[in-house]
């Protein structure tokens, strides 16, 4: 299959689960709004999900993939069945252990994730309470991860890509249909994770049958195959998840702040996440076998032409998903979840940080392209050398940020923006790490791609502000009228910069990736 096919199809199931989690954000704020168990409960959330994203889906993903695919080119199936095993079995029994450990610690890990909640003892036993509740998550998603890393070896995208509607589903059902029998409503999303990550783990297990890697998971802390994935994952903890230690830094900080800030951050990072996660994270993905594989089989020429097809679509996307996410930003978030419990000041507030993460949105993509360059090599060094000084950066700025304007109704912006330069900063020096290596080498015409894309951008994003340059008509309007007037809007969007592409020379036969004689499908 090829790359622009297994990215369509990843994007495409992606999407889906994106616009239910949509929905979801949407019946959460409806029902629970800004308040403090809203706030303890994306606390107790975020707690697993940062972890998954750092140890499973990051740096157990971006050590695991190479070393599977170097495996099933070099080794017979028997080896790589066994490969799978040792390494499921090992990952399981260290989440079992960790998991135990955070039940069992929960007030000091709520302690250390959202120190501003000891203020506030109502808010700290709730979110305590929740964590508990939420964490085992954890080992059942990893697993999952561990599930979608041999899938993608073996070409599978799609199974992968829908795990992720039951959370949606779960979480959606959860709250409007067991929240109001529960004493502590809130509770029921706590509930509604966990049962989540029973059914994502069951979907993966026919899918691996399928491929012939369905393997009794077994301890193999002494494989060899194991112990090059552990010693590739220590530095790619860190490398891999930049990303997240900055919107963890960015929760940290706003519980500090006034009341709303988290939730504010959390919608306005939902938003930025499904550009993110249709198109990005399904670059990644599908290029990541693929290097490995390029990489495994001595493939150099290759290698840097995979990696300028999916850097030229990264850019392609990503400057007009920025744009139109800071343009739009107002309107997104009023036709979203300005209703309910959730206030057109709710809105604003969540519109402004929306904007500032916009900035950033270019290089948060970009992060999820060009690391598997690295992590496809098992150079897992050299993006955390990067990484360190993006979250450095990340640190100081939003750490000045929270004391220039701790008491003011702007704070979570200056977070935002700060984690937003973060990723510029981290993409900016794995290209340059890229290129100084002699790993890439930019194709013919990048220039006037640029110039098109950025071009075309401009016009598209001007015409928007135009367009919905004035909010009180979105604040006044009903449901409907909201979601036509802005699909409409999008719609031309699209058109516009679409159109302007085409008028300037660009064709899709220009993005498709190039192979030639010799290169490794």
């Amino acid at each position: 299959m090829s790359l622009l096919r297994s990215s369509a199809v990843f994007g495409s199931l992606t999407m889906i689960s994106r616009v239910l989690g949509m929905i979801r954000d949407i019946v959460i704020a409806n029902v629970f709004g800004s308040s403090a168990a809203t706030d303890a409960f994306f606390v107790a959330f975020k707690i697993p999900n940062f972890m998954r994203r750092l140890f499973a889906e990051g740096a157990f993903s971006q050590a695991f993939v190479p070393v599977l695919s170097a495996y099933r080119k070099t080794r017979d199936p028997a080896e790589v069945r066994e490969l799978v095993a040792r390494a499921s079995g090992t990952l399981a029994a260290i989440l079992l252990v960790l998991s135990v450990l955070a039940v069992v610690g929960a007030d000091y890990l709520v302690m250390l994730f959202a120190p501003g909640f000891t203020q506030d003892p109502e808010s700290f036993a709730l979110a305590r309470d929740m964590l508990r509740i939420t964490f085992p998550y954890l080992f059942f998603i990893s697993l999952v991860a561990c599930a979608q890393g041999v899938l993608n070896t073996f070409g599978v995208f799609g199974p992968p890509a829908v795990a992720p509607v039951l959370l949606n589903l779960s979480l959606i059902a959860s709250a409007w249909w067991w929240a109001p029998l529960l004493p502590q409503p809130i509770m029921a999303l706590a509930f509604a994770v966990f049962i989540a990550g029973v059914l994502q783990l069951a979907l993966m297990l026919p899918w691996l049958h399928r491929v012939g890697m369905l393997a009794l998971p077994r301890w193999g802390w002494r494989h060899s195959g194991v112990r090059r994935i552990l010693t590739l994952m220590l530095p790619a903890v860190f490398g891999s998840s930049v990303a997240q230690i900055n919107l963890l830094v960015d929760t940290i900080l706003a519980s500090f702040l006034i009341t709303g800030s988290i939730s504010w951050l959390y919608y306005s990072d939902r938003l930025v996440e499904f550009p993110l996660g249709v198109f990005a994270v399904a670059l990644g993905t599908v290029i990541l076998p693929r290097l490995s594989m390029q990489h495994a089989g001595g493939s150099p020429a290759a290698f840097s032409r995979t990696l300028d097809w999916a850097i030229r679509w990264g850019v392609l996307i990503g400057l007009p998903a920025a744009a139109g996410l800071a343009v739009m930003a107002g309107p997104i978030l009023i036709t979203l979840f300005q209703y309910g419990a959730f206030t057109g000041s709710d809105a604003h507030a969540a519109s402004l940080s929306l904007t500032a993460y916009s900035v950033g949105l270019l290089g948060f993509m970009m992060v999820k392209v060009l690391a598997p360059g690295f992590f496809s090599r098992q150079d897992m060094r050299t993006p955390v050398i990067y990484a360190a000084i993006s979250m450095l950066c990340n640190m100081v700025l939003s750490t000045t940020a929270v004391i220039l304007l701790l008491h003011t109704e702007v704070g979570h912006v200056a977070l935002a923006l700060a984690t937003g330069t973060a990723a510029m900063v981290n993409a900016g020096l794995l290209f340059r790490g890229l290129r100084r290596r002699g790993i890439y080498h930019p194709g013919a015409g990048w220039g006037r791609f640029v110039f098109r894309v950025l071009f075309a951008t401009v016009l598209m994003a001007l015409v928007l502000s135009l367009l919905v340059a004035d909010t009180s008509w979105w604040l006044d309007a009903g449901l409907w009228p909201r979601l036509v007037t802005l699909f409409a809007w999008l719609s031309l969007a699209v058109v516009l910069y679409c159109g302007t592409l085409l008028l300037l020379g660009v064709r899709p036969r220009d993005l498709r990736e190039v192979v030639e004689a010799g290169d490794d499908a």
